[in-house]
């Protein structure tokens, strides 16, 4: 009888352990295995949350099945104490083990919002931006110019906590442009300090905070910038008419300003750097309206015949060589093109009315193509008059 009770008693403890070991192998392909999710979407962490909130938050957008084993994951894993706020893009078919490790690694928000603020040739800008989590692309939901009164549903974005801020410079803006950008962006905090030396501020993308320091901000850009200038200016190509560095940098400044053909920078810089070696000026407006507006906005008009008259040291159609600094900031592209120009016997270009330009090797093929654009210029005027 006793034999008959311990048998039993010992069957019925293998099977609950067999239970037990086909509940947690279950539980453990549930976790590690393919989510529900059919598609992508954001999934926001509030500052504090709690596991319990969490896994029920995920299980209510249908992120995954198993609150429990969510919890049960966490725990064992050791990350249940580990979750940050913010909010994350969630993957299609993530399973429980992918989102556990998105809301606990850290870092930048992955999803949700981002204020991108714009400093361009021509305006600033700012745009209030979300991800759609389908196609992961943002999509522009408020924007404004920096002379606009900011929206009123602006704030409401710029309170969340977990905002994105970035700020984009435009290649060929001046350094008062970016400087002043920069002291008109009211998510920053601080004196923008001194102002940077012209060209020396790399336009690029930069990810910042709520409150980051300006000053800090433009030294971060200066010193992409030179690292930029340094690196390129050390693979150069051979017999360059540069002195120093800062001799490319110029010249490179001229040819952002002169083309927004990212296949022409190469010809453009070749045009002036036959001309330097021949020597023969370069004879280009933007030097010129630099000289005028001192990189201090847009002129805004055509040049007038006593400014290209008038001696100065940025008119090159008056000086020979470069203008004493750049007259903007040029981007990595316009530098490489600068420092590894392409081989060419061309000495002028003029617009060819499809955004690009008309190059020769001399002055009777230049006046046929500055013919050909003016006549281009008078049809464009033409449409552009209203019908009587």
């Amino acid at each position: 009888m006793v034999r008959h009770v311990v048998a039993n008693t010992l069957t019925l403890m293998i099977v609950a352990l067999v239970g037990v070991a086909i509940i947690i192998s279950a539980g453990k392909r549930q976790f590690t295995g393919p989510g529900p999710l059919t598609q992508a979407v954001c999934f926001r962490v509030d500052p504090g949350a709690s596991l319990r909130v969490v896994s029920r938050g995920l299980a209510e957008q249908g992120v995954i099945k198993s609150e429990q084993v969510f919890r049960v994951g966490a725990q064992y894993s050791e990350r249940a104490g580990q979750l940050r706020f913010g909010s994350y893009l969630i993957p299609e078919a993530a399973s429980m083990d992918d989102i556990l490790d998105i809301l606990t690694r850290g870092g930048a928000s992955t999803c949700g919002s981002e204020i991108h603020y714009r400093i361009g040739v021509t305006r600033i800008d700012t745009l209030v931006r979300e991800l759609d989590p389908a196609t992961q692309r943002f999509e522009t939901v408020v924007q404004f110019a920096a002379d606009e009164e900011a929206p009123e549903d602006y704030a409401s974005f710029a309170s969340q906590s977990d905002m994105q801020y970035r700020i984009t410079v435009a290649e060929g803006a001046t350094s008062w442009q970016i400087w002043e950008g920069v002291r008109l962006a009211e998510f920053l905090e601080g004196d923008p300090g001194e102002l940077p030396p012209e060209g020396m501020l790399a336009p690029d993308s930069y990810a910042v905070t709520r409150g980051a320091d300006r000053e800090t901000l433009l030294a971060e850009m200066q010193t992409r910038q030179e690292a930029i200038l340094a690196q390129l200016w050390e693979s150069r190509a051979d017999g360059l008419p540069y002195d120093t560095p800062q001799d490319a940098l110029i010249m490179a400044s001229i040819v952002e300003k002169e083309t927004g053909v990212a296949d022409e920078r190469r010809q453009v810089a070749s045009v002036f750097v036959n001309r330097l070696r021949m020597p023969m000026r370069l004879q280009t407006d933007p030097t010129v309206i630099y000289g005028i507006t001192e990189g201090r906005g847009v002129l805004g008009r055509g040049l007038r015949r006593s400014e290209l008259d008038a001696v100065t040291p940025y008119n090159t159609y008056r000086i020979d060589g470069l203008p004493p600094t750049p007259i903007a900031n040029p981007g990595r592209a316009a530098i490489a093109a600068a420092l590894d120009p392409d081989e060419t016997s061309y000495l002028y270009f003029v617009a060819d009315g499809t955004g690009g330009h008309a190059f020769s090797t001399n002055l009777a093929d230049h006046n046929r193509a500055v013919a050909r654009w003016r006549e281009i210029e008078a049809e464009l005027r033409e449409q552009q008059q209203p019908a009587e």
